[in-house]
């Protein structure tokens, strides 16, 4: 079954427009979730809405959302009301600007989306948006509503598709300087460095997120497997940690450890190219040395 869109609307730049749809590019359905049980019984425990001053039970008909303006004082707002905040942006996504893509902190990137034209009549305007963005080497910058919220997208061509990247706003973005201020500034010494840099040398690769897997879940699964089996529950040892405390040694065994894993590598694979030429040679001699002694009977 194909996955129900989070977003229908359109997709507009000046007086262009086509009726697009836009889906979540990530699914947390993989993960492991729990549910609240009752230790005693094993039953599910089940979550209610208690009136905070009475104490009674509040049926789902008679919940409604509620705007804290001072202490204890609320704006109750229907869900009827809330559907009538309509903005543009409720249905269309407006490319407002085109930037490069690099004035873009990764800092402000919340969710992504993959996004589609919603019929045959809009896809050739969608292509034209589409390629304009690709040629110019820019990302188109708009809003959305989302889960009740007006959210920043960013848009960048993606394939045959666009791909969106809900954006924070400037204010729910934190100043590293708050972070950072207090550390020290070091002078670091060019042997040190070097060193440093080799070890980065000899971890060079490139990005492939299939030889990342999460450990932790992984771990918990073996978890409940072994509770369901009956059997020992798993105690993988904790890594010990470093007795090093010179950063000059610790380098230099950082270094001789990343060269002795590829040094024994090479080995492994030397010894078994030197064993396969060794191989056919011994046979040889083996053959020669057979015929000698059978020339030599028939000479006696």
């Amino acid at each position: 079954m194909a996955p129900r869109p989070n977003w229908k609307g359109y997709l507009k730049l000046a007086l262009v427009s086509c009726p697009v749809a836009m889906f979540s590019a990530t699914s947390s359905s993989e993960r492991i979730s729990f549910h609240m049980m009752n230790r005693n019984t094993g039953h599910r425990l089940k979550q209610q809405y208690i009136d905070a001053e009475t104490g009674d039970l509040v049926d789902s008909a008679d919940r409604v959302k509620g705007y804290e303006v001072a202490r204890n004082d609320y704006v109750l707002i229907e869900p009827e009301e809330l559907k009538d905040v309509q903005l543009e942006s409720t249905h269309t996504i407006e490319i407002e600007h085109f930037v490069p893509r690099s004035e873009i902190d990764p800092v402000y990137h919340d969710s992504s989306y993959y996004i589609v034209p919603d019929d045959e009549v809009g896809a050739e305007a969608f292509a034209v948006i589409r390629e304009a963005m690709r040629n110019r080497d820019m990302v188109g910058l708009g809003r959305v509503v989302l889960y009740g919220r007006e959210r920043i997208i960013m848009l960048e061509p993606r394939g045959k598709g666009l791909a969106g990247t809900t954006l924070h706003y400037n204010y729910e973005v934190r100043d590293d300087k708050a972070y950072f201020e207090d550390i020290t500034k070091e002078t670091v010494a060019k042997d040190m460095l070097d060193l440093a840099s080799h070890i980065i040398d000899t971890k060079v690769g490139h990005f492939d997120p299939s030889e990342f897997k999460d450990r932790y879940q992984d771990a918990v699964v073996d978890l409940i497997r072994a509770k369901r089996a009956g059997k020992p529950l798993p105690t993988p040892a904790a890594p010990k940690p470093s007795n090093v405390v010179n950063l000059m040694d610790a380098l230099k065994r950082s270094l001789e450890a990343e060269k002795g894993g590829k040094g024994k590598s090479s080995a492994r694979k030397s010894a078994s190219k030197a064993t396969s030429h060794a191989r056919p040679a011994a046979r040889r001699t083996a053959r020669s040395r057979a015929s000698a002694k059978s020339h030599a009977r028939k000479a006696g």
